[in-house]
């Protein structure tokens, strides 16, 4: 499917610092972990400590931003953190960085190299277009709990990713819905990096460069656009 990404009226006011990557690629070749993004993975861990310098993920100004718009929509970003604090805070655990699949090997490592929220969604998989929106609080996400499958509601006014179909990550880059999410047998993909006022945009692309190379590298032909931020 053609790639086609929204921002509402009501999240551009929100953050009207927002800035959106986004990278389409098809041709893509999946599969389980390897040494080689195992090696990518640490490598980025030791990226974000040299980044850090001895604070704590959340006193980056990057994610401070962060933090301070998901308390703006009324979440507690010390419980619910974006996607990019959440890994580093793995990275920098005794738990280290999970392994994945390939291609989610390598966004989370860009993410954490960089220190930005970097999702990746299936295309096949998402229905019509991708919109970031506010909720009204309707919308179903559909997740796994306890081994079953349930249908969650977002909060009223949180923010949201969502196609056609429903909500596909919740409280902005939180928690993706396993109804889009790339499988080792995906073979297209979304990928999007999302930053803050801090965040030079130039910062943002460079992380989006890194990226596209990357997919290159473990998918050989693959056909990959990288959109203009936006």
């Amino acid at each position: 499917m053609t790639l086609s990404l929204t921002v509402s009226d009501g999240v551009r006011a929100l953050a009207p610092g927002f800035t959106h990557l986004a990278i389409e690629a098809d041709g893509l070749v999946n599969g389980p972990s390897t040494e080689e993004t195992s090696a990518l993975l640490d490598d980025a861990a030791r990226r974000l400590a040299v980044r850090l310098d001895g604070r704590a993920p959340h006193e980056d100004p990057h994610m401070a931003a962060w933090r301070e718009v998901y308390t703006a929509f009324g979440t507690k970003p010390s419980r619910t953190r974006n996607s990019a604090e959440a890994l580093a805070r793995r990275a920098l655990s005794d738990a280290g960085l999970p392994r994945i699949n390939v291609l989610v090997d390598v966004y989370n490592a860009v993410s954490v190299a960089h220190l930005i929220p970097v999702g990746g969604e299936d295309l096949d998989l998402v229905q019509g277009a991708m919109h970031l929106v506010r909720a009204t609080g309707d919308e179903d996400f559909v997740t796994v709990a306890g081994g079953e499958e349930t249908v969650e509601h977002p909060d009223p006014g949180e923010v949201v990713w969502r196609d056609e179909a429903g909500v596909t990550c919740r409280r902005w880059n939180w928690r993706q819905g396993p109804r889009t999410r790339l499988t080792e047998e995906s073979a297209s993909g979304v990928f999007l990096l999302e930053s803050l006022t801090p965040m030079p945009v130039a910062d943002v692309e460079r992380a989006g460069a890194e990226l596209a190379e990357l997919l290159e590298k473990f998918s050989p032909g693959a056909r990959i656009t990288v959109h203009a931020p936006a």
